[in-house]
């Protein structure tokens, strides 16, 4: 297939079933989670421009059933990619579902996936998680670790531009330090609001999930974003969407919302 210079494609990476143990089980797509648990797909996204190849979250890496750095890899390979270059990983926020594809284990040894690559991260994000005791449990602890020692991070403060392309801004809502990923470069816009507007269809709901750090300011983001991005004309990047994660707005009624409608870039099925 051939690209354009810019793009943006969603990475599939599975869907799964996640209970109260925080265990990813994979599930068809289409299928159904179990009994009291949430369906989560996850779509870590490339965004490929002629001089970076960047992520937008990285995914889980090893710690969900049947993953690891193999499925991400042969993403990569569709677009003529290899993992080390990869030249920038921005996280939204740090739950291992996002960030575990940072590294994985080769012969019992941590090792990074992207060893090229510089992985941008909220400042106070990062101070909060590697100063709890324990993250999430002793394996995902020693992986953390791990990254903090041998892992090119690059701090961002609330409101950052790394790059004239990129710019985050901390929203909190899902996470304390919750950032929204923007990329523009005049002619493309995408936008990556992690947990806070995850899916499709949440560009329009209405709610307060108890997975929320803060619930209320999850939805004030929601409607804030989702607003900026149909004024300034951003495709919304969907991490946890089943079918259609990356959408753009292409009108608003004032009965049903926003009008959102499938981008047709590359989407491994």
């Amino acid at each position: 297939m051939i690209y354009p210079d810019t793009y943006v494609a969603a990475l599939y990476e599975g869907t799964f079933s996640v209970g109260f143990d925080n265990k990813f089980i994979r599930i068809p797509r289409d299928g159904r989670p179990f009994r009291a648990s949430l369906k989560i797909s996850l779509n870590p996204f490339l965004i490929k421009t002629p001089s970076k190849n960047i992520l937008f979250d990285c995914g889980i890496g090893e710690f969900g059933e049947d993953t690891g750095p193999h499925i991400i890899r042969q993403h990569l390979e569709d677009h003529d990619l290899h993992d080390y270059e990869i030249t920038d990983v921005f996280l939204s926020h740090l739950h291992y579902d996002h960030i575990g594809g940072l590294a994985h284990k080769t012969h019992g040894y941590w090792e990074l996936t992207f060893p090229g690559a510089k992985v941008w991260t909220s400042k106070k994000d990062w101070n909060s998680a590697v100063a709890k005791d324990t993250y999430y449990d002793e394996e995902k602890t020693e992986f953390l670790a791990f990254l903090d020692a041998k892992a090119n991070l690059h701090f961002l403060e609330d409101s950052d531009q790394p790059y004239p392309e990129i710019r985050v801004e901390t929203i909190g809502g899902h996470t304390e330090h919750h950032l929204v990923l923007l990329f523009d470069d005049g002619e493309h816009k995408f936008m990556q609001a992690g947990d806070v507007i995850a899916t499709r269809n949440q560009i329009n709901r209405k709610f307060a999930a108890k997975y929320d750090f803060n619930p209320e300011e999850s939805q004030r983001q929601r409607e804030r974003l989702a607003k900026y991005a149909f004024e300034h004309g951003f495709t919304v990047l969907g991490y946890h969407d089943d079918f259609h994660p990356i959408v753009a707005l292409t009108g608003y009624d004032d009965k049903t919302g926003y009008l959102t409608e499938p981008v047709e870039f590359y989407v491994p099925s």
